[in-house]
């Protein structure tokens, strides 16, 4: 069954009855909410109190204390941590939602998952081909067990749909290439000189985690607006990906959805000068897709900070779309952002009677609320979730690909099934980083 398709058995589940083992209850009955674990309790982790609410939110752990404030305000029953393996190791924990740093992503989904535990994580997946990958491979035996969600919510859009259900029924012909792009522009000169003292109440070396380098404690990684701190170091080759982590897992989930792709069997890149500190501004990075049951092969570009794809026409200027993405095919071009689309036909007369919509009664149907449908998904195995570990994985390991081609500055060819570069060694050397000693991917 393919995802959009299975994803209809989700439907009905916003605020519907579950069916357990000991009978018909309620949704949010005592007996049948989660003992859930947020870990990242500030910035970030305000979104999801409200989601989170209606379930028991049993541990809260965060690097800082004075993060933890507002959580332990909003569930005064739940045990604090700041140290999220120790939190991991409380024995009543079903699920977690982790909104910690980009370069612990991979770590904490994966002892999680070890652990039993249904997993919400924020975006990126990961930050190497490799994360995504052990992330990928440890959930799939657990599919049908454990739910899982990465936090791309701008999925929950309509439009998404509509994208997918114009491409596949021919809007634009054949499909043959789409583009993804992201004009956020947040250049760094390198990492920052030693600061100050760390707070009191911060664990520093804790924020720090698994990354192998000795940065020195600065306040101005943590000088960024409540929930988007992360742009404060996320540029930083040990604390991120850059753009692609970033707005780049939700721009590229527009193609990612609508195409219907796994792994690419190429990537090259190009852009601005490399530095050995800092992921690029501009930078644009290409693809290459096999062909699947319903399209022949495509190209997928990525382009970010300042690169952009050459126009559908003279008088549709792109460039005011800041997070876009373009579908060409044989006969028209599809363009959209998150909530809205436009379809221009071509050839002579544009007629567009190759082309017929779908009626309402075909349409796929609404994620609805992104957060709700994972813990629908938690206490139904049956049901699914839009952004699973698979579907996510897939999309963050093809860029993680293309940085790996922008650092060696050729294209690279990539065997998708064994995880390496195959013409370029130094390039396969990139698909993974290491860690500080006492800290494992997989624990």
């Amino acid at each position: 069954m393919k995802r959009r398709e299975f994803l209809k058995s989700a439907v009905t589940t916003g605020a519907g009855l579950i069916i357990l083992p000991g009978g018909l209850r309620g949704a949010t009955a005592a007996s049948n909410k989660l003992n859930i674990a947020l870990i990242g309790a500030g910035g970030r982790g305000h979104a999801h109190f409200a989601s989170i609410a209606d379930e028991n939110v049993v541990a809260l752990c965060d690097v800082w204390e004075r993060n933890m404030a507002e959580a332990v305000k909003r569930f005064p029953k739940a045990k604090t941590y700041s140290d999220w393996r120790k939190c991991l190791e409380q024995k009543d924990i079903n699920a977690v939602v982790i909104c910690t740093t980009d370069f612990t992503h991979a770590f904490v989904a994966n002892w999680a998952l070890n652990r039993g535990m249904h997993v919400y994580l924020e975006k990126p997946l990961g930050i190497t081909v490799e994360e995504a990958r052990v992330v990928r491979a440890n959930w799939l035996p657990k599919r049908g067990k454990l739910a899982t969600q990465v936090g791309m919510q701008r999925h929950a859009h309509d439009n998404f749909n509509r994208i997918a259900e114009m491409l596949r029924d021919g809007a634009v012909g054949e499909l043959q290439a789409a583009y993804a792009w992201g004009n956020r522009q947040i250049p760094k000169p390198g990492y920052l000189p030693a600061g100050e003292t760390p707070p009191s109440d911060l664990r520093y070396d804790l924020w720090l985690g698994p990354v192998k380098a000795d940065h020195p404690y600065h306040p101005e990684y943590f000088s960024g607006k409540p929930g988007a701190n992360c742009l404060q170091w996320n540029m930083y080759w040990d604390f991120g990906i850059g753009q692609i982590g970033d707005m780049g897992s939700h721009t590229m989930d527009i193609v990612w959805n609508a195409v219907d792709c796994h792994l690419p069997t190429s990537a090259e890149s190009k852009g601005e000068p490399f530095n050995p500190d800092v992921t690029p501004v501009k930078a644009e990075m290409r693809f290459e897709h096999p062909a699947n049951d319903w399209h022949g092969p495509i190209s997928i570009t990525w382009y970010q900070g300042g690169a952009m794809p050459n126009p559908p026409s003279e008088y549709v200027d792109i460039n005011k779309i800041g997070h876009g993405a373009m579908f060409k095919g044989s006969e028209g071009i599809l363009v959209a952002d998150f909530t809205s689309r436009a379809l221009i036909p071509l050839g002579k007369d544009g007629s567009l009677t190759y082309y017929k919509p779908r009626k309402k009664e075909e349409l796929l149907p609404s994620v609805g609320h992104f957060q709700k449908q994972w813990i629908n998904a938690c206490k139904n195995p049956s049901l699914k979730t839009a952004c699973d570990f698979a579907y996510s994985a897939d999309m963050i390991e093809q860029m993680c690909l293309g940085l790996a081609a922008y650092r060696v500055g050729r294209k690279i060819s990539y065997d998708g099934a064994a995880g390496h570069v195959t013409d370029c060694a130094d390039a396969d050397a990139l698909l993974k980083r290491e860690y500080r000693a006492g800290w494992t991917l997989n624990g």
